[in-house]
């Protein structure tokens, strides 16, 4: 027997959970955007998948994903993202996940980010990704408590003000 599962209808499994597949969102081209929100996520979802590809920003405040349940928390978060190069820069982020620390306004980032739920509205996350333009690769971690159901994920410039200026970033929910 063969089942297909396209995303759009729940499949009922033998322990009675439903999985509703892995379903992708639209992929946002990066101009001149100083965030991009994803919204609209469904209250069953258990892991966010965020990938960028060709990601830079206009300044050298870092870059981030902030998460949220109505609205975008933007503190509480825990963590830290590594940027291994010849000089390895590490950099603890308290407003959001971080992607990378104190970029090169030149960097060139890929990347994928996982947000998880481990328990009732908390989540983990966990970043690998690279630069194409330096020698450089990134790897972070953390965890935030959000007041509600995640419903939201913005990917963002630290300061909010430097823009992201290449690019592309795109999300995957199951």
């Amino acid at each position: 027997m063969t089942v297909t599962i396209d995303g759009s209808a729940g499949v009922t499994t033998n322990s009675g959970a439903v999985y509703n597949g892995l379903i992708t969102g639209t992929a946002v081209t990066l101009s001149t955007q100083t965030s991009v929100d994803f919204t609209g996520i469904p209250s069953w979802v258990k892991r966010v998948t965020v990938m960028v590809s060709g990601l830079s920003e206009s300044g050298t405040s870092g870059i981030m994903v902030q998460v949220g349940a109505t609205t975008f928390t933007t503190s509480g978060y825990l963590g830290a993202v590594a940027e291994i190069r010849a000089t390895p820069d590490l950099t603890n982020f308290t407003t959001g996940f971080g992607l990378s620390g104190t970029p090169i306004s030149t960097n060139i980032h890929y990347g994928i980010m996982t947000i998880s739920n481990i328990t009732g509205n908390t989540w983990v996350y966990s970043f690998t990704g690279g630069a194409s333009d330096n020698a450089y690769a990134y790897a972070g971690g953390g965890r935030v408590a959000l007041s509600g159901t995640l419903d939201r994920v913005r990917l963002t410039t630290v300061n909010g003000t430097d823009t992201l200026t290449a690019g592309s970033v795109n999300i995957m929910y199951e």
